[in-house]
């Protein structure tokens, strides 16, 4: 990977935090923010040398299925849409096996992370359901599927 690549994935890494501390905050992921990263990926497939066809395409296409199939998740309130926006925009980042990786650390997280809200809301005696900022848990597994592939990924 070269210097353009790196600084892209740097790139990544910086909006993913933001997400993470804007979700914490305001349990909102803006919208720029998830453009901004869906926009940056054919940066980053050029970048890499990815070819149009088909490898773009399929970038495509898995975005398209993952944000249809969270898009059934938001219908039935189990998600935000913001969420759902952020799982189809680093899906244009991530090839489909990494992809199916990343959610299965976000489930993992998602759930460590539902469990802490849920305990520190009834510690809390709030009323109503708890809010979960379940762009941290997305935005962890991305991180996570990111550093996965740069110290898996052979140099040479």
């Amino acid at each position: 990977m070269g210097v353009v690549g790196i600084i892209i994935l740097a790139g990544l890494a910086a909006a993913l935090l933001y997400v993470m501390w804007s979700d914490l905050r305001t349990r909102t992921i803006p919208n720029g923010l998830n453009a901004a990263i869906a926009l940056a990926a054919p940066l980053w497939w050029f970048a890499q040398g990815l070819p149009l066809w088909p490898d773009a395409a399929i970038q495509i296409a898995l975005a398209a299925g993952v944000f249809a199939l969270f898009a059934a998740c938001f219908a039935i309130g189990a998600m935000g849409g913001g969420d759902v926006k952020l799982l189809a925009a680093l899906a244009l980042w991530l090839p489909p096996i990494p992809m199916v990786r990343m959610l299965m650390v976000m489930a993992i997280a998602g759930g460590v992370l539902t469990i802490a809200m849920v305990v520190l809301h009834r510690a809390r005696k709030a009323e109503g359901r708890p809010e979960i900022p379940y762009g941290v848990a997305i935005s962890l597994a991305g991180l996570w599927a990111l550093t996965n592939h740069i110290l898996t990924t052979p140099a040479a």
